[in-house]
């Protein structure tokens, strides 16, 4: 089941969480799902150049109405806000024309580390297939990429014309472990599809970036405890003093 299903969907609950959080009766539940995909549309149209990781929606209610609060991850936040903020203002004014269930708050968040992100690393593929590179040279790039990052496994998967192929086929590579069955592992899964002049390429990578995400992060806290100890444990002043007793 782990390879039939979308590695992200089936984890949710378990180590993932919704993109969209709300709730709604049955009279809004459609008005809230067509415009959180507007939404969605809207954003990763206009902010092709800033590499759009996911877009998370939350609305909560009010005595006004709702709060609608969009948070976008993107790889370059510097080109969503623009010179002297002119790029947000005119985002957050054209999404105001979409959002017409309650009051609108955008924020923009820096992704801390694109090369263990599966829809970035999708999107550069994707992008270099349409400038006509290799797919092998790519696929096997962004594999080098992602691991030096610090993923402990990931797949490549490229389907199509490849080449300019008569015939079209799949050809991925795949290096580490990619547990798909075990659902405590942190794995992130995309698909992208590149519009190259022969058609399109349908472009999937699997990231693993933790065989047990509880685990590493219980250890990730421990260390950051004792390290804390530690300062405060060390004496105070003047640290070539502090030496000089030492010896």
């Amino acid at each position: 089941m782990g390879q039939k299903t979308n590695a992200v969907g089936m984890r949710i609950g378990v180590n993932r969480d919704w993109e969209s959080k709300w709730f709604a009766n049955n009279q809004e539940y459609s008005t809230f799902l067509i415009e959180d995909i507007a939404i969605r549309r809207f954003l990763e149209k206009n902010l092709k150049d800033a590499m759009v990781s996911h877009i998370e929606i939350g609305r909560v209610k009010t005595d006004k109405g709702h709060d609608v609060k969009i948070v976008a991850f993107v790889a370059h936040p510097g080109v969503v806000i623009g010179q002297d903020g002119t790029n947000i203002a005119r985002i957050r004014k054209e999404l105001g024309k979409i959002v017409k269930t309650g009051t609108l708050h955008i924020d923009v968040v820096d992704v801390k580390n694109p090369d263990l992100d599966a829809t970035l690393i999708a999107k550069w593929i994707a992008g270099e297939l349409e400038n006509r590179a290799s797919y092998r040279a790519t696929q096997k790039k962004a594999i080098q990429r992602m691991r030096k990052a610090g993923a402990k496994g990931c797949r490549t998967l490229c389907g199509g014309r490849l080449g300019g192929a008569e015939i079209a086929r799949r050809e991925g590579y795949k290096e580490g472990v990619v547990p798909l069955h075990t659902l405590r592992a942190d794995i992130d899964f995309a698909h992208v599809d590149a519009a190259t002049a022969y058609g399109r390429i349908g472009v999937k990578v699997w990231i693993c970036r933790s065989v047990n995400k509880e685990a590493d992060e219980q250890l990730a806290k421990k260390q950051e405890q004792t390290e804390s100890a530690k300062e405060e444990a060390a004496p105070r002043g003047d640290s070539k003093n502090a030496a000089a007793k030492a010896r």
